[in-house]
């Protein structure tokens, strides 16, 4: 990987090198920077997939592996509260995304809390047989959705969020869709879209992967029923980071899950030989938590809550609209067309750009140690997560994504040959 070398000019405009370095001076957030792991030479704008590793969390995983599972051994599940981790850490999620502590729980993947969320919403409308998504959702949604109506018999039905309403009537039993749109980054109308489906008698189920940690989420005030998201991107969990599911507490008395495993039934160590759940949100728990990665993801997610997500929202905003500007400025007559929205208010926390040959610029972007990521079919991806980066960062990649461009980079017959795995 080449070094991501200070460019160290660009042509003056409304943002200058001068304009940027105060910027880096004045970020409140600058000491977070500190908290993580970043590899030298490296611009990293994929924090939208994967965040970097904060330092914490490489500290706790060697304290719960060596001191607590190598020295407690079976008992660490009482000396350590090993089996409350899925509560705990949930509750600390809770408090990013606009939810009761006692709504949230932590564990198994985002795939397999849709599938309990869209299922449990479905046994709560009893009758009705359709569930409603998007084309444009992230695939798995989709996937997960078509799974359970082939499992049950049911219909699912696609519709746009901004148009989901000509899609609603009295058979749907849920909508699901996602608050940030993974490509173009637009944030949905949760609240609106939410009291629409209620109106109709649906209930709403939300995909927070590309919202918590970056964009302040009001579950509650928006009565969304159910939610889910991941814990290894802007919450910096690590790959394969366990997910998290929320449910209104006002569905607690009624709502079943259809894995109802060990960890959901009301009083696991008795070993009753049938299935009785528990109150409130361990009924959706399933299976064994897993203890190295929830503890992990717990002491990231504490780092999330120190730098508070106002303020992170705050400079996100601030760096994706630089970042726009300068690509618009630097990159002019090469084909990069905007294709997020264009006010940071109606953006998530990543930018995207299409070109005919993204995948390529992408590739040499990489090459220079600017690493974004490429969607097809010929979006360019760049992830700001703010708790780690500087303007500097903005700035630099700019530069380097112009001396693609300029110099042709992309045609380079290695970056132009997509390989099996991106």
């Amino acid at each position: 990987m080449a070094h991501a070398e200070n460019i160290d000019r660009l042509p003056d405009g409304a943002a200058t090198r001068d304009a940027i370095a105060a910027l880096d001076r004045g970020d409140p957030l600058r000491t977070f920077r500190e908290a993580f792991v970043i590899p030298p030479g490296m611009i990293y704008l994929d924090g939208n997939s994967l965040g970097l590793l904060p330092k914490a969390a490489a500290a706790r995983a060697r304290q719960t592996v060596e001191d607590e599972w190598g020295q407690s051994a079976i008992s660490g599940w009482n000396d350590h509260h090993w089996i409350d981790l899925p509560l705990r850490v949930g509750a600390r999620i809770a408090r990013l995304i606009g939810a009761g502590e006692d709504e949230v729980v932590a564990g198994e993947t985002t795939s397999i809390n849709l599938f309990k969320c869209l299922a449990a919403a479905v046994a709560l409308r009893p009758g009705r047989r359709t569930i409603v998504t998007s084309k444009s959702n992230f695939p798995t949604d989709i996937y997960v959705a078509e799974g359970l109506a082939n499992l049950l018999g049911l219909q699912v039905r696609y519709a746009e969020p901004l148009e989901v309403s000509a899609a609603l009537d009295d058979g749907v039993a849920a909508i699901t869709f996602s608050h940030v749109d993974y490509k173009t980054a637009r944030i949905e109308d949760m609240a609106g879209i939410t009291a629409g489906a209620h109106a109709a008698g649906a209930l709403a189920i939300w995909d927070l992967c590309h919202s918590a940690g970056a964009v302040p989420v009001a579950l509650n005030e928006a009565q969304a029923d159910f939610a889910v998201g991941c814990g290894y991107k802007y919450l910096n969990g690590g790959p394969g980071a366990p997910a998290f599911l929320f449910a209104a507490r006002r569905h607690h008395a009624e709502m079943r899950q259809p894995l109802s495993g060990w960890m959901g039934h009301a009083a696991p160590f008795e070993f009753d030989a049938h299935y009785r759940p528990a109150l409130g949100i361990r009924r959706m728990l399933t299976g064994t938590p897993p203890v190295v990665a929830l503890s992990i993801l717990q002491d990231a997610v504490d780092i999330v809550l120190d730098a508070g997500i106002g303020r992170l929202r705050e400079k996100s905003k601030t760096m994706s609209a630089l970042l726009v500007e300068l690509i618009e400025r630097e990159c002019r007559g090469h084909g990069l067309a905007l294709g997020s929205p264009r006010d940071a208010e109606a953006r998530g926390s990543h930018v995207i750009f299409h070109h005919p040959e993204g995948y390529a610029v992408v590739q040499a972007l990489k090459a220079r140690g600017v690493v974004g990521d490429f969607r097809a079919p010929d979006c360019i991806r760049l992830g700001i997560a703010p708790i780690y980066l500087a303007y500097e960062d903005i700035w630099n990649a700019v530069g380097h994504l112009r001396q693609v461009m300029d110099n042709k980079e992309w045609a380079r017959d290695e970056f132009r040959v997509r390989a099996a795995v991106t």
